[in-house]
């Protein structure tokens, strides 16, 4: 296996050096990859809970398929239930509500699906969005979009890092910062 260049980073108090994949020429990011860390997922869900203590809201949503164990961990902190939108429709989930998205990893469009059991859950409720890295904003539109036609709204949005334009970003209760490299 090749050597990859990394960025060190110190998120909640755990070192992390993230590995460095180029996703168009001349551009590239740091991935932060949490599926498998407990160690840094319990951390994150503990200091992010902290952030969205003074939010008033009702549940917690996330889309699959990374930010399911920060979703889950960050239910168990604050006792608030959670949504997770799927990637894939399958027949069980009915009359499910979608939302196009591009994702930045893949450059491909991606599909945001709210299932026809939680429609239910999520009406006239008070949503913090969450995720683990908010880079270009297109999963969070996605995101906000199922949300508007679900008549849920969005109370707050959540993320472990954001990255790129840090200005953009201001709103987001957040536990750091990733730059862009490049070459």
């Amino acid at each position: 296996m090749p050597k990859r260049d990394t960025h060190p980073i110190d998120i909640a108090g755990i070192h992390r050096e993230l590995p460095l994949f180029e996703i168009k020429p001349g551009l590239r990011i740091a991935i932060l990859n949490i599926l498998g860390d407990t160690e840094l997922v319990r951390a994150c869900a503990r200091e992010l809970a902290k952030k969205i203590a003074g939010v008033e809201y009702d549940l917690l949503l996330t889309a699959e398929a990374k930010s399911i164990p920060l979703v889950c961990a960050l239910a168990e902190e604050t006792g608030k239930p959670y949504i997770v939108l799927r990637k894939t429709y399958k027949p069980y989930m009915g009359d499910a509500i979608r939302a196009e998205t591009l994702s930045i990893t893949t450059g491909q469009p991606q599909i945001l699906i709210l299932d026809e059991k939680d429609r239910g859950r999520i009406k006239e409720k008070r949503v913090v969005i969450v995720d683990d890295v908010i880079s270009t904003g297109s999963t969070l539109q996605g995101m906000r979009m199922i949300l508007d036609r679900a008549g849920a709204t969005v109370a707050g949005e959540a993320a472990i890092l954001t990255e790129g334009d840090r200005a953009q970003w201001m709103h987001i209760h957040s536990l750091g910062h990733l730059p862009l490299f490049t070459d």
